[in-house]
């Protein structure tokens, strides 16, 4: 059954949701821009709530957290929906599909079993849009810090700071946000109106303490210009700091975009880019094998943290978080959770 939603207001002859800075103005019976969240007689609720589209236990890299419990494995879930339309969308069967009437439910209680009993180190909404999973994040979060497990969210950043606080006060541990581009970039490919919000959302998550990683898709002929990797950087730098990750990462052509594959001189120009301005740790993703997928000492260059996609090959941090060539810090949360 649906159930009651938190974070709307009620208008005269709507609702106005404020889980996302899409602000969606819903009347009678109709729902909003994700699909859902539903005005019915007047209140707001969420048709996603345990309604669970995929669920297995995923290595953390693969999201990407690089410096978030290296090597360790978390229960990934999500729902259906998203409150963007990005065309290259890797998940679009998830993500432009409506929750389904019947069947799929999954309690928080029930996905906290299955984490536990699969020995995962914690929890991670991803796949489509974490932000829809709001209300059931809030009670799984909760419950999931008190057996120990860490909670983490892949999104798109395009929530309110409301929805964003309440997240972290309920348990969330850390936050990987896709920047997509400009505000041009949003308004084209993406339905939405503002890269500002993300950015806005990425500066708010590291002042609540949250760990971040940003990931900017980098989209053959969207935003792979020296201009758009300037802005990345530029902006990076201002909201996120020099410690946090930067990833760019390789498209390939996905539901309403046919664009070639990125080039990896784009990704590896970005990364040489970001590295000259400051960015101590930015790496490409989607290129199994490629030398910037390693995490290496800010200081002296020693290679830290060897991988080949999404796998730990080697990890030489000392257990104070050292390089131990050095002797710089290294800013990685959580311990190294596979074999030596």
């Amino acid at each position: 059954m649906p159930k009651p939603a938190q974070l709307y207001k009620v208008l005269n002859s709507k609702i106005r949701c404020n889980l996302c800075e899409r602000r969606c103005e819903i009347g009678e019976n109709k729902r909003g821009f994700c699909g859902v969240r539903e005005n019915r007689n007047g209140r707001l609720f969420t048709l996603s709530y345990g309604s669970i589209s995929a669920v297995e236990p995923r290595p953390i890299e693969i999201k990407p957290f690089y410096h978030f419990y290296p090597a360790s494995e978390a229960i990934t879930f999500s729902t259906w929906g998203c409150n963007l339309s990005c065309r290259w969308c890797q998940n679009w069967h998830l993500s432009r599909a409506k929750p389904p009437e019947k069947g799929g439910h999954i309690s928080p209680e029930e996905m906290l079993e299955m984490a536990l009993r699969m020995r995962v180190q914690g929890t991670c909404a991803s796949f489509n849009e974490p932000t829809l999973l709001f209300e059931y994040c809030l009670d799984l979060f909760s419950i999931a810090r008190k057996q120990g497990l860490y909670n983490t969210f892949v999104s798109n950043g395009y929530m309110s700071e409301e929805a964003l606080r309440m997240l972290a006060s309920a348990g969330l541990d850390a936050i990987n946000i896709d920047i997509k581009g400009n505000d041009e970039v949003y308004r084209r490919y993406c339905s939405g109106t503002s890269a500002r919000v993300v950015w806005r959302n990425i500066g708010f998550a590291k002042s609540l303490g949250l760990h971040v990683e940003v990931v900017n898709l980098v989209v053959t002929g969207v935003n792979d210009s020296e201009e758009d990797f300037e802005y990345v950087v530029e902006n990076h730098l201002r909201f996120a700091g020099e410690a946090v990750p930067l990833h760019f990462t390789r498209y390939h052509p996905a539901y309403r975009f046919s664009a070639p594959p990125t080039p990896v001189e784009k990704l590896e120009s970005a990364y040489e880019l970001a590295k000259r301005e400051g960015v101590l740790y930015p790496y490409i993703g989607n290129v199994p094998g490629h030398r910037y997928e390693n995490t290496y000492c800010h200081a002296c260059g020693k290679l830290l943290i060897r991988r080949y996609s999404y796998r730990v090959l080697s990890y030489s941090i000392t257990k104070e978080k050292r390089c131990p060539q050095c002797g710089a810090t290294v800013p990685v949360v959580g311990e190294y959770c596979g074999k030596m």
